[in-house]
C-alpha cells in the first residue's frame, strides 16, 4: 500500500497537521505514521551552503585579492547538528511505497528554500 508524506518546518506543526487532518498516527523518531500517511520535519535548516574553504583552503581567511568569491557551482551540505533527523528524512523520502510529497513547510521564500535544500541532497526522483 502506498503512502503520502507530509514534510513540516518542525514536530509541532507535524502534530497539528495529523491533528486537523484527523491522522491517526504513531510517533517514531524523527516521524509520524500511519497506515496512509508519514509526516515528517526539517528542524528549521537542514542544509547549508558550504564556506569557502570548502571551494579551495586559500579562501579560508578573507583577503581583498581574493573578494569578489564567485564560484561556477555552489555547494551545499548537510549541516552536522541535524545530520541525524536529515537522515531519518532521506531514508523516508526514498522509500518504495511512498508515492507522493506535500510539502507543507511555511509559505514564504525561507519555508521553501528549507525543503528545496534537502530536496536537492537528497536527490528525490520526482513524486507525483
Amino acid at each position: 500500500m502506498s503512502k503520502s508524506v507530509l514534510i513540516t518546518e518542525k514536530p509541532s506543526v507535524a502534530m497539528e497537521f495529523a491533528k486537523v487532518l484527523k491522522i491517526n498516527t504513531q510517533r517514531k523518531n524523527g516521524f509520524l505514521e500511519s497506515d496512509k500517511w508519514i509526516i515528517t520535519w526539517c528542524v528549521g535548516h537542514l542544509v547549508t551552503m558550504s564556506y569557502p574553504e570548502k571551494y579551495d583552503e586559500k579562501l579560508k581567511y578573507w583577503r581583498l585579492d581574493t573578494l569578489p568569491f564567485m564560484p561556477k557551482k555552489y555547494k551545499y551540505e548537510v549541516i552536522p547538528a541535524v545530520e541525524n533527523q536529515f537522515n531519518i528524512i532521506k531514508g523516508i523520502m526514498t522509500r518504495d511505497d511512498i508515492d507522493t510529497i506535500y510539502v507543507c513547510t511555511d509559505s514564504g521564500r525561507e519555508g521553501e528554500y528549507i525543503y528545496r535544500l534537502v530536496d536537492q541532497m537528497i536527490g528525490i526522483k520526482r513524486k507525483k
